[in-house]
Parts: C-alpha cells; sequence; structure tokens
C-alpha cells in the first residue's frame, strides 16, 4: 500500500503527540503551592514543642522539634539537649535544603535560632538552660545578619566560620585613603589585624572612615571603620569598633579603644580584631 508524503506525515505527527512524556519533571520537586510556601516560613516565630531528635556539630545543636507547626528542624548555638525535653526556641530565620557539611546530610527546611530556653520536664528538671553567649544576640542577629539570611548564614554557621554576625556584616573594601593618625600608640587598620597577638588587650588608636554603624546592639553603637589598608581577602580590612559614643557614616574619625584579639561571642559571632570601649578622640 503506498502512502502520500501528506499521510507519513500526519501519521508522525499523530505518533509524536501520543508518545510517552519524558520523565524530567519527575526528576525535580515541583514548587509547592504559595499557601503552603507561606506555611512553610517560620521567619520571627517562637516555636515551642518537644524535642525528638538531636546532634551536635561545629559549635551547633541541631534538633528535630514536635511543635504547634508540626515537625521542625531547628539549630541553636551548642546547648546540652535531650529528647523528650520540652523547648521554647527563640525567633529565628528560615532555610530550605540546607545541606550540613559535616552532618553530610540535607534539610528540607530548617530554621537558624539564636537560643533557646528549657521548659519543665522530668528527664531534666532542675538543670539550667546554657545561654546564647550574649543576651542580646538576638537582636543582634536580626540587626546585622538579615541580608545574608541564606548562603552566608548557612554555610558560614556549620562551617564554624564566622558568620552571619560578624562576616555577615563585614562592610565591602570601600575606595578610602586615610592618613593613620599620629602619636605612639597609632596603628591602621591592616596593622591592627597584622600585630593582633602583640596589641591584644592594649589600647590602640586608629583613624579611619565610618562605613557602617550599627547603633545600640547590647547596649552600644558598633562602628566599621576602613582607612585603605589590610587584606580584603581575609576581611581584615574592616575594624569593627565598639563604643557609647556615635558618628554618622561617611566621616573620618579618631578612636581610642582596647584591642581585643580572637574574640568569640558565641552565635557566629567572632571577630579577629575587635576595639572595645573606645572613645572618639577626633571627628
Amino acid at each position: 500500500m503506498f502512502l502520500s508524503p501528506k499521510t507519513l506525515l500526519r501519521t508522525a505527527l499523530c505518533l509524536t503527540l501520543i508518545a510517552p512524556v519524558p520523565m524530567l519533571a519527575q526528576e525535580q520537586p515541583a514548587a509547592p503551592p504559595k499557601e503552603k510556601a507561606a506555611e512553610a516560613m517560620l521567619d520571627g516565630m517562637t516555636l515551642q514543642g518537644t524535642v525528638l531528635e538531636t546532634m551536635n556539630s561545629s559549635g551547633y545543636t541541631y534538633l528535630l522539634l514536635d511543635a504547634a507547626q508540626g515537625k521542625i528542624w531547628v539549630a541553636i548555638p551548642e546547648t546540652q539537649v535531650k529528647t523528650g525535653q520540652n523547648l521554647t526556641i527563640a525567633p529565628g530565620m528560615t532555610m530550605f535544603n540546607f545541606t550540613s557539611k559535616t552532618l553530610n546530610r540535607t534539610f528540607d527546611r530548617i530554621v537558624f535560632a539564636t537560643g533557646a530556653d528549657k521548659g519543665s520536664s522530668p528527664a531534666v528538671a532542675g538543670e539550667a538552660a546554657k545561654p546564647a553567649q550574649e543576651g542580646g544576640f538576638d537582636a543582634a542577629l536580626r540587626a546585622e545578619a538579615t541580608a545574608a539570611r541564606n548562603a552566608t548564614l548557612a554555610e558560614g554557621a556549620d562551617a564554624g566560620l564566622a558568620s552571619p554576625g560578624s562576616a555577615g556584616a563585614v562592610v565591602p573594601s570601600a575606595e578610602v585613603n586615610v592618613h593613620k593618625a599620629a602619636g605612639p600608640n597609632s596603628y591602621s587598620v591592616g596593622e591592627c589585624f597584622e600585630q593582633a597577638r602583640e596589641l591584644n588587650g592594649k589600647v590602640v588608636r586608629v583613624r579611619g572612615k565610618v562605613v557602617k554603624n550599627s547603633r545600640m546592639i547590647m547596649g552600644k553603637n558598633w562602628l566599621h571603620i576602613q582607612d585603605g589598608t589590610g587584606n580584603p581577602l581575609k576581611n581584615h580590612h574592616d575594624l569593627v569598633v565598639t563604643t557609647q559614643e556615635d558618628s554618622d557614616e561617611g566621616k573620618v574619625v579618631t578612636i581610642e579603644g582596647t584591642l581585643v584579639a580572637d574574640k568569640d561571642f558565641g552565635a557566629g559571632y567572632r571577630y579577629d580584631v575587635l576595639i572595645e570601649n573606645a572613645k572618639i578622640v577626633e571627628k
């Protein structure tokens, strides 16, 4: 039987249309409906429930919480926690498809929070909760790390790096060239990092441009100062100064305070160098 070219073409098209659809769509999870995505977000919510599972890794405690919102994985600074214990988790930030390199595990959804208060539990009666270091870090986390809530927060926390608070808050290297202040105890930003061990505990004077001011975190203003020195690849170009005094961003100031090397507040807030209790001696 002879088939015309038009008939062959129509036959080929029909076979194409009725052929099985490739399974590519099944290889990747479908995006959840908008209402489900909204339900999955737990940012800023206090969570309360019973611990079903817990493990520690890289300074963090990962726990599965049986809460009113469902079973939720939570990560907090390392804390003594037992299964069956009732916990109230401080508000945190939700992350999706987070892979913990040290645990070799991926969490579909996990909340990174700053700490937990232990509720009543017969298994741990009378046991005091380990604080999440400084009491004001819940505010610090929100103020300093919101912009870095995704990769910076997750990978920094799991790798034990200075994130989200310190590394997540570092200001990129600015186009500045500020001369070092005069005096025997004067140092550039770069010299503060290079000589951190020798200068630890000593009063230093540093002149630089205020590139960021995070006001009233734990009762202090946190100035980020740059002068054009220091290694940006190590974040050693951005010097953090705590002070009761205030300064607008963009101003060149000279500060004097106590240099502290390797300051670790916990909850991801670690500083290679921090100038504490500083005074602005020149505005």
